[in-house]
């Protein structure tokens, strides 16, 4: 048998799939797309989801791939065996409804012993305990037999995944020979050892799990086949691990040479020179599918695993930067497979070595921290190290938590790792509440002062709309990276842009940025310092890399409906000066696509007529179509020729000058119409105080004037169908249904006053001598407090001289009203303290003049305890 080297192996795959009439397929990114349960591909079938559920079409319905995989679940045992890695590649041969069990099973048998040669007597089928299809294809067709194909159960042999398709599996073991196994006498296929390897795994996808156990047989019948690569090579190259397969050993050999040892010379060296291997792959690789370092998600895997690698490096003596250096190596083992990697290489390297950077900036000072740490549990005689420990390092010294836990393991101690996910989700409560109170740009300043001082932006948004140019820059909301990719947020900073940063009032352009396959949302343009502009979004599709070229376009509706609107604040400044005085100076603006909104000095509310000239005014130049021009002159020269700049605004020596005719000529950086006959129509909508001698405008203009009014003209027709007019005979319809009103409310407030005086009949019997005072406390049903206002006046002047107490219920609730004299008031009594003091037996409480007072209460039961406390409380009051 020939020992094909691993990017063989992946040809002669891929070719005899092709031979089969499959459509070969590039691997697909290791980013998911459109697939929230994942972080990162990991394995062949993943990617190719939507064709196995139906949500799209496949391109064929056979197809083969060799895709790029990493599982990093078992991340903390790399390095430590043989076994473990997170990168892989994955074969695959896919059927959608197409061919299923019996061609399946005869190709892997025929690649595996025709086209690759292996040995037939060393191959060993196991299939699904009760799959006896596929038993029998394997003994009847296949020529197997019976005793060399193996029957497991659910466990190994039936692939499912919670309710959805699922199927029994048939796999394919090789006897690697004696020299791999255990020497145990029934040492067997299913053996823990190495010498009986799984090197094919055919998945049947022909059952619906309802997820209670339910299973039906599928119309469409799919096959799944996964294959891994490199443990494909194991058995054809026949060495013990991985790690001894030809791009992988080429790749440990160059650590072993940075590193100055020879492998399996120290086991401790072994396990960082296998550990460095692995991850120098998956970093090269998850690198070129624009995944970036960070703290969060697939990038903090990728942080994991690089400063893991790094870390290890030192552990083996590595001095320098190394791992650019080593992804050199992975690149020229995989570019046949992955062309990519070429291509990008510059990439790779600039983010490797910058994660290295960073790294070495913070792991000696995090490494004393640390032994500081275990010095301090040695004392107390802890071993494990407490959660918010962990967290500073992971936060200030950019220790991923296993690595911290792999620093640890070597001494005997542990973490608290509950205590360090409670501190993770603090800060991230912290950080959630500190946005709500900020922009982008106040939360994540701190990510632009990275960046190199010397980049600038230059904005050619004055002649352009469109304009392709170099990506300087790019930022997570965290840190400047090499890429963004698919669902990334993060700002892009160009050479040159036509997107107009907000600024002077004005705001932010909004568009895209496209390149080749990508595009970046932009939703906000940045003003940055050092003449940068960055522009902030969300990648929609593709990746988007520092160095090459990309196309800005700007939203070419909104920018002409701000510029109308900035415009039109030019005009409106100098109505205002025109009909309020010189002494009219602009406080700031807001000008988007909507509207405009206009801040000024002036002492007063404008009146009506004032408005309405302002506005009148503001049309007027627009009616007559004013040349808009601009030029850029020394400050000095603008000033002199009249300029308004904007208060408290700073200037440079050059500035733009934005004339409108010979009507208003400003001091202005932000985007304009050509002609104020652009504008159309300018409406007034409020005006009003927003602090000490400021007033405020809002308006409108071009079309949004027009909408304003057909949706008023909408709620005038409305009105007008309410009371079965018209709008044109409306205000004299309202004018006479006020009239009616006023009549009727009148003729109700008598019918009431008068009910009032019925259901309180003659009381003048019931008046109390209180110490010379006379008192007349008294209840009335259902009367409300205009009523007994109304009555207690009746009642002051029928008493003469007095306090009147009176209480009503009415719907469950209370009103209590007191009244006193001038000479009861004079001797001492007072409607404002009785009232307080009474109004808590009606569950209430109020207050007022010494002469008059009202309280609520919504207990009506304690009316009766109230009149009566009112005569004890007037007892008091008055002076003997």
């Amino acid at each position: 048998m020939k020992k094909y080297g691993v990017n063989e192996l992946r040809k002669l795959f891929l070719e005899f799939f092709e031979s089969k009439d499959h459509l070969k397929m590039k691997s697909f990114s290791l980013v998911p797309r459109n697939d929230n349960s994942l972080l990162l591909i990991n394995s062949g079938m993943a990617p190719l989801k939507p064709y196995f559920t139906g949500q799209e079409i496949p391109p064929r319905r056979r197809v083969t791939t060799c895709q790029k995989c990493i599982r990093t679940g078992d991340i903390e045992n790399v390095g430590k065996t043989a076994r473990h890695g997170t990168f892989f590649e994955m074969l695959g041969n896919f059927s959608f409804g197409d061919y299923f069990k019996r061609e399946a099973i005869a190709w892997s048998w025929e690649f595996l012993t025709k086209t690759v040669g292996l040995d037939e007597n060393r191959l060993y089928p196991s299939v699904y305990e009760e799959d006896e299809e596929a038993f029998d294809i394997w003994n009847k067709e296949i020529g197997i037999a019976p005793e060399r194909i193996f029957r497991f159960g659910k466990e190994d042999n039936f692939w499912e995944h919670g309710a959805g398709p699922c199927g029994p599996c048939s796999e394919i073991y090789y006897d690697r020979g004696e020299k791999y196994g255990c020497g145990r006498p029934d040492c067997t296929v299913g053996c823990e050892c190495d010498r009986y390897i799984e090197v094919w795994n055919n998945v049947f996808t022909q059952f619906e799990n309802d997820g209670k156990g339910h299973y039906e047989e599928l119309v469409q019948k799919n096959i799944d086949t996964g294959m891994g690569l490199e443990r494909l090579a194991v058995v054809v190259q026949d060495v013990d691990s991985i790690f001894d397969v030809d791009t992988l050993q080429a790749l440990r050999d160059r650590v072993c040479e940075f590193a100055q040892t020879a492998y399996q010379s120290d086991e401790k060296k072994d396990v960082s020179i296998r550990l460095i291997t692995d991850h120098i792959r998956s970093s090269t690789f998850m690198i070129s599918d624009g995944i970036m370092p960070s703290n969060e998600g697939r990038g903090y895997v990728l942080r994991r695993l690089i400063r893991r690698a790094a870390r290890h490096g030192r552990l083996l003596g590595i001095q320098g930067k190394f791992l650019s250096r080593l992804s050199e190596t992975v690149i020229a083992g995989s570019k046949d497979g992955y062309p990519e990697l070429d291509e990008k290489k510059n990439m790779i390297f600039a983010v490797l070595t910058e994660e290295e950077n960073k790294f070495d900036k913070t792991i000696d000072q995090g490494l004393f921290i640390l032994s500081q740490m275990q010095e301090e549990m040695e004392k107390t005689g802890r071993k494990e190290l407490a959660g918010e420990h962990a967290f500073k390092l992971y936060d200030t010294y950019g220790f991923p938590l296993d690595l911290t836990q792999e620093i640890l393991e070597e001494k005997g101690f542990t973490i608290d790792e509950a205590g360090f996910q409670a501190a993770m989700d603090e800060q991230r409560k912290k950080a959630r509440e500190a946005r709500k109170v900020t922009n982008y740009m106040g939360s994540d300043a701190t990510v632009y002062e990275e960046i190199d001082p010397a980049i600038t932006s230059s904005f050619v948004g004055y002649e352009n709309l469109e304009t392709e140019s170099e990506i300087l820059v790019l930022t997570t909301e965290s840190e400047v990276v090499q890429a963004l990719t698919e669902g990334d947020q993060g700002t892009i900073i160009t050479r040159e842009t036509p997107f107009y940063a907000t600024s002077g009032g004005q705001a932010a352009d909004t568009g895209v940025i496209e390149n080749s396959g990508g595009e970046f949302l932009v939703e906000d343009t940045l003003k940055l310092s050092g003449g940068k502009i960055g522009h902030v979004g969300r990648v929609v599709k593709g990746i988007f890399r520092t160095g090459e070229q990309a196309v800005l376009k700007v939203d070419r509706e909104k920018r002409l409906a701000s510029g109308k609107n900035h415009s039109a604040t030019h005009l409106l400044q100098k109505a205002l000066r025109e009909v309020l005085g010189s002494h009219v100076e602009q406080h700031g603006s807001d000008v988007n696509p909507d509207r405009l909104r206009f801040d000024f000095s002036h002492f007063s509310a404008m009146t009506r007529e004032e408005l309405e000239r302002v506005e009148a005014i503001v049309n007027e130049k627009i009616q007559e179509s004013l040349p808009v021009v601009t030029e850029v002159m020394g400050i000095e020269e603008a000033k002199k020729t009249g300029a308004m700049a904007l208060f408290g605004e700073k200037y440079g020596d050059q500035v733009r000058v934005v004339k409108m005719g010979e009507f208003s000529i400003e001091l202005c950086g932000g985007t304009h119409v050509q002609n104020t006959g652009a504008i159309t129509a300018f409406k007034i909508l409020s005006e009003s105080g927003v602090a000490a001698g400021i007033r405020r405008i809002e308006a409108l203009t071009s079309e949004h004037v027009f909408s304003y009014y057909k949706n008023m003209e909408g709620i005038l027709e409305r009105a007008a169908k309410a009371i079965k007019s018209t709008p044109a005979t409306l205000p004299e319809k309202l004018e006479g249904l006020l009239a009616e009103l006023k009549e009727l409310h009148s003729e109700n407030e008598s019918l009431k006053s008068k009910a009032a005086k019925e259901a309180l009949g003659d009381v003048m019997n019931q008046v109390l001598e209180v110490k010379g005072q006379k008192l007349l406390a008294v209840s009335v049903p259902d009367v409300d407090m205009n009523g007994l206002r109304e009555l207690g006046d009746q009642l002051k002047e029928k008493l003469g001289e007095g306090v009147v107490v009176l209480a009503s219920a009415k719907e469950g609730k209370v009103s209590l009203m007191v009244m006193a004299t001038d000479q009861a008031q004079k001797s001492g009594a007072h409607a404002g303290n009785l009232i307080k003091a009474v109004a808590s037996c009606v569950g209430g409480g109020g207050g007022g003049r010494p002469n008059m007072a009202q309280a609520g209460g919504k207990n009506p039961a304690g009316i009766a305890e109230a009149l009566k406390k009112a005569k004890e409380v007037l007892e008091e009051q008055i002076q003997d």
